[in-house]
């Protein structure tokens, strides 16, 4: 139980940054989630096809900042997960020299040198590296920043509003800024048609309740409440969040066993599905006598990246297995 806990509650951690959109960086003069970053060509002359950048670019980033790339970046750090997935997207992973110990996606990623923790990268470690763009999402603190751009780095901090468009925003701009603007709009129109297919084909289902789990254990259960963009994508998906009308991540155990949803989603990490069948606080709920809970990677819904829509199907095929 405490193991089961205790794994959850980083997850519940990891969930709360990348999910919320929410950063620890404040300033009066940053940009709003809502705001597309934009990018400015300094110089553009000539007329341009739709997949060139030209440089130097001036980046108004998420935190309302203006940044002057001088040239097209080919040694990146990149310290978000949801960010190296998508530089590997846009098939620059080459150029990626840098990421954090919680970029595990793709699996080529995990040859590339690691800077360390995301809110704590090692400065000694990108000092070696000698990169010519640091690429940082909602985590980053200011005081990271501050350092960082004192020793003279370029650092740009893209987040988006927590929903599909503000991950689209996200790729958007960082195709602009890597040169990869046609591979990006690529992406993005694939991950819109997707997002379309699922919403189609779960439209005249009928919405089974169900219960998404981010961490159970000793001090309460921890789960994707009504304001989260995972609820928003579970309703997407065809169901109905039995904790939608919940906040803050936390819930009601009595309200959980009184509304005992027919079905359970859990992590495939940390203890699984087994852990949530053999965990006594839920003994009680319908879906766990009966066996119907369910593992996802809870990466595909955690991390604003390009598996965002992978993991909007994976939710519907769950919740609806017959429409697909």
């Amino acid at each position: 139980m405490k193991k089961t806990f205790v794994l959850g509650l980083v997850a519940l951690l990891m969930l709360f940054i990348v999910a919320c959109g929410q950063t620890p960086m404040k300033d009066d003069g940053a940009a709003t989630q809502n705001e597309e970053v934009s990018v400015a060509n300094e110089d553009v002359g000539e007329s341009l096809t739709p997949d060139q950048s030209v440089y130097p670019m001036t980046i108004v980033d998420s935190l309302g900042r203006e940044v002057t790339i001088e040239k097209e970046p080919t040694h990146i750090i990149s310290v978000a997960p949801n960010i190296t997935e998508t530089i590997f997207a846009l098939g620059l992973g080459d150029r990626l020299i840098g990421r954090t110990d919680y970029c595990s996606y793709p699996e080529e990623a995990s040859i590339v040198q690691s800077v360390g923790l995301l809110t704590d990268p090692n400065l000694e470690v990108i000092a070696n590296l000698e990169p010519d763009l640091i690429v940082a999402s909602t985590h980053f603190k200011q005081d990271v920043l501050d350092n960082l751009e004192s020793l003279g780095y370029t650092v740009v901090v893209l987040y988006g509003e927590s929903s599909f468009e503000g991950v689209y925003d996200t790729i958007d701009a960082l195709g602009k800024i890597l040169n990869a603007q046609e591979k990006s709009l690529a992406i993005q129109t694939a991950m819109q048609a997707k997002v379309a297919d699922v919403i189609e084909k779960v439209k005249d289902t009928e919405k089974p309740s169900v219960y998404y789990v981010v961490a159970y254990g000793e001090s309460g259960d921890y789960t994707a409440t009504g304001e989260t963009f995972i609820a928003q994508i579970i309703e997407m998906a065809g169901g109905d969040n039995v904790a939608k009308d919940g906040s803050g991540w936390r819930f009601s155990h009595e309200k959980l066993v009184e509304r005992d949803p027919e079905m359970i989603i859990c992590s495939e990490a940390q203890e699984g599905k087994a852990g949530i069948m053999s965990s006594e606080n839920y003994q009680l709920l319908t879906a766990v006598k009966e066996g119907r809970v369910f593992e996802i990677d809870n990466n595909l819904l955690d991390r604003q990246g390009p598996r965002l829509a992978d993991g909007l199907e994976a939710v519907a095929k769950i919740l609806h297995p017959e429409a697909f």
